[in-house]
């Protein structure tokens, strides 16, 4: 038996993933694009082990049970179903960021459980492969198998929605700088979301004008045009999160320092700064800024209000197995 341990990075979407065509697949109802998180990332270490009655999960070191356990052993079964095994895991995995609190810690998880799961099964994905089978757990994790700006193909079958790199981590000097106002677990998930999408009388406006935002925003980001890319990506949250306040029944992430965050930065660029505001599923708020530009975005927020950490990431690498033990 070997143990193989794989980190894999969150990512940031520029323009968003809400809502599937198969909530089962989890085919997305529009392609994404994003940029993975240097330094904030999950460890997942897999042993199949044939004493084992059941899957075991320790998850940031406490043993897991329900919803939990649940979504990482049906995600094994994916797995034992592609290996042709039936042997039970030992799953250990844990973040070095707050989890379920909206900083995609479930596409790192599933990115990593992924691939430390498949290589200690003795399977030998290429990231095509790899992307298609992390988006079972979680769609987002798709993106977080490949290295640096990333677009997610939202595809017609399972094959063909997956995620591939678009520029390498070190094409663009973008800086994410991560306001957490609230590093609490969510109270719902993006998982539930994901299935309300389609109650909102405005899902279908956003999914219509998606394909469009996507090709000005990457553009704009191959081009490294900074304004344009701006415009889009707050235009492209502002509309993930008008879904979600209008969805049946609604889901309100933001708490006021979330709104007082999202002001400030537009007055920031208003002034010459770099920075733009992305928010993923929950309270917390992405400032995307030019390195030169980061160290003056990270002191102004870190004075404001109900603002409780600072955290920054460059782009990040693809995911990777980082240790492998034998016994």
């Amino acid at each position: 038996m070997k143990t193989v341990t794989a980190r894999a990075f969150s990512n940031i979407a520029f323009i968003k993933y809400w809502g599937n065509t198969d909530d089962q697949l989890r085919l997305p109802v529009n392609s994404s694009l994003s940029m993975n998180l240097d330094g904030i990332y999950t460890e997942t270490s897999v042993r199949w082990d044939e004493a084992l009655a059941s899957d075991e999960l320790t998850l940031n070191n406490e043993q897991a049970s329900g919803a939990s356990l649940n979504r990482v052993v049906a995600h094994l079964d994916s797995i034992r179903q592609r290996a042709n095994i039936q042997t039970y895991a030992q799953v250990l995995s844990s973040n070095n960021f707050p989890t379920g609190a909206g900083i995609a810690s479930s596409a790192s998880a599933f990115a990593a459980l992924t691939l430390a799961a498949t290589q200690a099964a003795g399977l030998d994905l290429n990231k095509h492969e790899l992307s298609t089978l992390a988006r079972i757990g979680s769609g987002s994790a798709s993106r977080s198998i490949p290295a640096g700006f990333v677009e997610w193909h939202k595809g017609e079958s399972h094959d063909e929605s997956y995620a591939e790199s678009i520029a390498a981590p070190d094409y663009w000097d973008l800086v994410d700088v991560i306001a957490i106002v609230n590093s609490g677990h969510k109270a719902v998930g993006s998982r539930e979301g994901h299935h309300s999408a389609n109650t909102s009388d405005l899902q279908g406006a956003r999914v219509a004008g998606a394909a469009q935002r996507l090709e000005i925003c990457k553009k704009a980001l191959l081009e490294r045009d900074f304004a344009t890319f701006a415009e889009v990506v707050e235009h492209d949250s502002n509309l993930m999160h008008a879904v979600m306040m209008t969805s049946r029944p609604p889901l309100f992430y933001w708490l006021p320092p979330t709104l007082a965050i999202m002001e400030q930065v537009r007055l920031w660029r208003e002034v010459g700064l770099h920075v733009c505001y992305t928010l993923d599923a929950g309270p917390n708020v992405h400032c995307l800024c030019l390195a030169q530009d980061a160290d003056e975005v990270k002191a102004g927020l870190a004075k404001l209000t109900g603002v409780e950490q600072v955290r920054s990431a460059i782009p990040g690498g693809a995911a990777h197995v980082i240790s492998v033990s034998e016994g």
